[in-house]
């Protein structure tokens, strides 16, 4: 699964997310995360996956810069955060991170292009050009007739397809995506899956966080993870070059 070539490749690209050395312990001596390194470049696709306690969910929280690790070097998009405070990370965060989690996390009551448009409330930008970029994200994942649907008309195959347009919609240098099947039905599953490859091939950086062993196994990469420390790092080649093309 894993080769010379794939490894070669990924040292000479931009690299999205930088961890050296990571170890992040809670009170009372628990470690969840120990001594990890990662590196995840630009345009890549790959699985973050574990059993249950595991310390992928940590994992999730330091490189979506939520929680800042006890050791070691974290670096996203270039930027280290051990050098920014609490504000500027979080300024950091909302510009070059984008988030999808299991249970949507949508506003009920208003539409799915105003649920996009709260993904950007502090970006900056003017109502109008985020109602605009709302209305392009939701075309860009296939629901351009489903922007004024609030939650409750839904499905919930659609309502993670809106909570993956508000994530897009600042282009992100990064989408974390935890166990974004997780509250589906398998053929809603497939389709958010699918939608995630055709992120990636138009140039989105993704990461799934999941304890799935089929969907690790349907993505280019493979990180494992067990009792905090990365146990296995693997390239589905064949995968790799597919998504590349």
């Amino acid at each position: 699964m894993t080769t010379t070539v794939a490894a070669a490749e990924h040292r000479h690209a931009r690299a999205v997310v930088e961890l050296a050395g990571v170890t992040k312990e809670y009170p009372g001596g628990v470690k969840a995360l120990r001594g990890v390194d990662l590196t995840v470049l630009n345009g890549e696709l790959l699985a973050i996956v574990g059993p249950s306690g595991s310390g992928k969910s940590t994992l999730l929280h330091i490189v979506g810069t939520l929680d800042r690790p006890s050791a070691g070097a974290v670096a996203i998009a270039g930027h280290d955060i051990a050098t920014l405070s609490d504000r500027a990370l979080s300024a950091l965060r909302s510009r070059h991170v984008g988030f999808v989690f299991q249970s949507f996390h949508l506003v009920p009551g208003i539409s799915a292009q105003a649920n996009v448009a709260e993904g950007l409330l502090y970006s900056g930008l003017s109502r109008a050009e985020r109602g605009r970029r709302a209305a392009r994200a939701l075309e860009r994942v296939g629901l351009g007739d489903r922007m004024e649907h609030r939650p409750h008309e839904l499905s919930g195959g659609q309502k993670q397809r809106v909570a993956i347009a508000r994530a897009v919609a600042g282009e992100p240098d990064l989408l974390l995506a935890d166990e974004p099947t997780g509250a589906l039905d398998s053929a809603s599953g497939q389709s958010v899956m699918e939608l995630l490859h055709e992120l990636n091939a138009d140039g989105a950086t993704i990461a799934v966080i999941t304890h799935d062993q089929e969907i690790a196994a349907s993505l280019p990469r493979q990180v494992r993870i067990r009792d905090g420390e990365i146990v296995a790092d693997l390239w589905n080649t064949a995968r790799a070059e597919a998504g590349a093309r």
